[in-house]
């Protein structure tokens, strides 16, 4: 992230513009690329990624910053409403992402994280038709729209709703995630891991979906139940 001295130089712009964007890219070269320059040169020719992170397209959410990982280590896929559509209902980008990770790169780890007030559940949430005006975003969240049925279904109050929307995505989209062939053979071969997660924005926190107890629970809980787990 840039210092304040770095921030100072691109100038403070009030609206960012593309010369906005090409001074931040000339300060990563001249000043960020020098401290980093044997790990970008170790990079240049081939990737080794440990994990697939997919996650909301949503502007406030920075898998790297969040993970606090280093250029090559996260293999990242970002979609509206952090999606992974079932193998066969929608092959696409996603679906040539996750086969890529899982059968190329061989990552040993895919996370699902979606994150506290994501347009993509309000929109769901609502009820509220984007059919005429946005008929692609429409599209797309049909695959989040078993996740609305079952919220709904709870009769919850409505500031709890997004909340739940949320949640109760990451669970649908990480059993889209175990359709898909190339995750389900890695599964059955103990190769691979699957979690979900929910970051929580104004917080700063990260909450982790056990699916043994179908809750979710907090970071410190679930590495003490992944480290008993291992002790085994």
């Amino acid at each position: 992230m840039p210092d304040k001295s770095m921030s100072e130089e691109r100038g403070g712009a009030e609206t960012p513009d593309l010369l906005y964007l090409l001074q931040g890219a000339d300060e990563f070269s001249r000043l960020v690329f020098p401290d980093s320059e044997a790990l970008f040169k170790s990079l240049a020719r081939r990737q080794a990624p440990h994990t697939l992170f997919i996650t909301c397209a949503d502007s406030r959410v920075s898998p790297e910053m969040i993970t606090q990982t280093r250029p090559g280590e996260l293999f990242v896929c970002r979609n509206i409403g952090n999606i992974v559509p079932a193998y066969g209902e929608m092959l696409g980008g996603v679906s040539a992402v996750v086969e890529y990770a899982v059968l190329a790169l061989n990552v040993r780890q895919i996370v699902i994280c979606g994150h506290s007030d994501c347009g993509a559940m309000k929109g769901l949430a609502s009820g509220a038709t984007i059919a005429d005006e946005m008929p692609t975003v429409h599209a797309w969240l049909r695959n989040a729209e078993a996740a609305r049925s079952v919220v709904m279904a709870r009769k919850l109050e409505e500031e709890r709703i997004v909340q739940a929307m949320v949640e109760e995505n990451i669970r649908l989209q990480l059993t889209h995630l175990r359709t898909h062939p190339a995750v389900a053979g890695r599964l059955a071969l103990g190769k691979l891991q699957v979690q979900g997660w929910v970051y929580d924005i104004g917080r700063g926190k990260v909450s982790v979906f056990d699916e043994a107890d179908s809750k979710f629970e907090s970071l410190e809980e679930a590495r003490l139940r992944m480290l008993r787990k291992d002790a085994r």
